[in-house]
């Protein structure tokens, strides 16, 4: 079969793209799965009434979480393989080099709030739904703990923005821009300033789970969307055009 012909041949070899392949799929699952929640479930959970939202809450996020956080883990784990196929073509001080960097980062972080913020947390909430269902008293943590899964998944959908750009931009159109060579630095600050900041303020870590940033941008998903886009312009506009674009 012309697909094991030379399987392990990078470039054109069919692991390469059998990985390619299943990170887009497993990819396409996970940030599918992550509007889901962001656009379509906390709106609409927000216009029900609590006993409607409960019965929800323990029959169809429950099931549709199990999809979302194996999802990431196989999103990540194609792309590391990816990384392994083909790291060497991807310096850091690069313009492909910084796209991919950038998207892995965005990427893995993503997937970190997963089953580090999200889940484990979304777990408290499901267990204290069912345990009123059941007839027995709510958990006093919950609360508190659907708050932070919350903005965890709200920052996500933030990070998705540039992520799912930079993973596109890298073989599509960063080849167009010289190497910017030690300017990487100035695009790797505005990287880190970012990247950085929303994370710890989704997290809490920068004044609490109620600072401007989470009240500002992830209280609604619109707002959510509207600053990834934001973000997104930045790191290009001034990153590419700017710094790379400007070398001469």
């Amino acid at each position: 079969m012309e697909l094991f012909h030379d399987f392990f041949n990078y470039p054109f070899g069919g692991l390469h793209f059998l990985t390619r392949y299943a990170h887009i799929l497993f990819g396409i699952t996970w940030i599918g799965l992550l509007y889901f929640f962001n656009v379509v479930q906390v709106p609409a959970y927000a216009e029900m009434e609590a006993a409607a939202r409960s019965e929800a809450l323990r029959k169809v996020t429950y099931r549709a979480l199990w999809w979302f956080r194996w999802a990431a883990v196989m999103t990540m784990a194609s792309g590391l393989l990816m990384w392994a196929i083909a790291g060497s073509d991807y310096k850091p001080s690069t313009s492909l080099g910084l796209s991919i960097t950038f998207g892995s980062i965005l990427g893995l972080t993503m997937g970190a709030n997963v089953w580090m913020f999200i889940w484990p947390n979304q777990k408290i909430n499901i267990a204290s739904a069912e345990a009123v269902a059941a007839g027995g008293q709510a958990d006093p943590a919950a609360a508190g703990a659907a708050k932070l899964a919350g903005r965890a998944s709200r920052v996500n959908t933030f990070f998705s923005i540039p992520m799912l750009f930079f993973m596109v931009f890298t073989t599509h159109f960063a080849p167009n821009f010289k190497d910017p060579g030690g300017s990487a630095v100035i695009v790797w600050i505005l990287f880190a300033l970012i990247w950085a900041g929303a994370e710890l303020s989704a997290l809490g870590k920068l004044g609490g789970l109620d600072n401007p940033f989470c009240v500002k941008v992830l209280n609604d998903h619109k707002t959510t969307i509207y600053a990834g886009l934001i973000a997104l312009a930045v790191l290009y506009l001034v990153g590419w055009e700017l710094v790379i674009g400007g070398i001469h």
